[in-house]
């Protein structure tokens, strides 16, 4: 099986029980293939958390879902070593970090100090102990939710988080023919539950090693370049997009590619993502706040002010 269609199949896969949106499930993939993780912003009930178990199911990979209270603490992510009296040793308990899939479900209710937990993880796939490093099992991927219409009782995220996610995206409600196919399709039971594997994990691994060998123009890396630049001297901006924000929008557009099935990158690769990618790497001015501009419409002006190499 080629590498589209395997994409292919995956897409496809996840949208038998992740009906009416495909765009959706296209940055989904775009994460996945990227190595990066995603913050989903919305309000609830409209499929977060089959969105995430769709995928899991899909690639055949382990899934399990943290919700985030005010009273988790980091060692009920990571977590935590134990003295066996067996072994006269402490053992290391791993917590549900420890999965391929981790759904992060409205991870701006817990504390600061959780959030950080996931830092180490989401950033170099492994966790850190008691002096002892543990290596995450391959792929590994955050899928984070937020309801962006209720603050109170809640830790807004820290720009330090923020930027270790790939993707901010929203999921929306469905067109009305697509929430009459949801209502049909649960008759009798959810069809996650009927949902097979397409792909397996090392599948994943191998499309993820095929994205760093798609080719991007040396004027398409000054493009996103320039799209940096300009967000760090636009007068709306407190601050503009990080090295690391230039870095994983370039792996993202290689991934879209992909997706796309091409093995080069193409400027509607960037434009497409830029919104996803920067909007929430970038912290408005206190005069942006109180006109209402919202950081994406500003990363799309920045965009669409600079001229599309050809």
């Amino acid at each position: 099986m080629t590498q589209t269609e395997k994409i292919r199949q995956l897409s496809e896969n996840i949208e038998k029980v992740f009906i009416g949106k495909p765009e959706v499930v296209k940055l989904l993939i775009v994460g996945l293939l990227a190595q990066g993780h995603l913050l989903i912003e919305d309000v609830p009930g409209v499929g977060k958390t089959i969105l995430a178990r769709a995928l899991a199911k899909s690639i055949n990979c382990s899934f399990r879902r943290i919700q985030f209270t005010p009273d988790l603490l980091p060692s009920d992510i990571i977590g935590v070593s134990i003295y066996s009296q067996d072994c006269q040793e402490f053992v290391f308990k791993p917590g549900p970090i420890f999965a391929n899939i981790v759904l992060a479900d409205e991870i701006n209710r817990t504390t600061p100090r959780t959030q950080s937990s996931l830092l180490e993880a989401m950033n170099d796939f492994q966790v850190s102990l008691d002096g002892k490093t543990h290596q995450l099992d391959l792929p590994f991927m955050v899928l984070a939710t937020q309801n962006p219409y209720e603050f109170e009782g809640t830790y807004p995220l820290p720009e330090s988080q923020l930027d270790r996610f790939l993707l901010r995206i929203e999921i929306g409600y469905p067109a009305f023919e697509d929430e009459k196919k949801v209502l049909y399709s649960q008759t009798l039971e959810h069809p996650i539950f009927q949902l097979e594997p397409v792909l397996a994990g090392s599948d994943v691994v191998s499309l993820q090693e095929a994205v760093k060998r798609v080719h991007i123009e040396e004027s398409l890396i000054g493009y996103i370049l320039e799209i940096a630049r300009r967000s760090r001297q636009s007068t709306r901006l407190e601050i503009g997009v990080s090295p690391r924000g230039s870095l994983m929008f370039r792996r993202a557009a290689q991934a879209r590619a992909l997706v796309e099935e091409r093995d080069y990158v193409i400027p509607d690769d960037i434009k497409s993502l830029a919104g996803a990618v920067l909007s929430h790497r970038v912290i408005l001015r206190a005069t942006a706040r109180q006109d209402a501009r919202r950081a994406q419409t500003v990363i799309k002006e920045i965009v669409d002010s600079i001229p599309v190499p050809v």
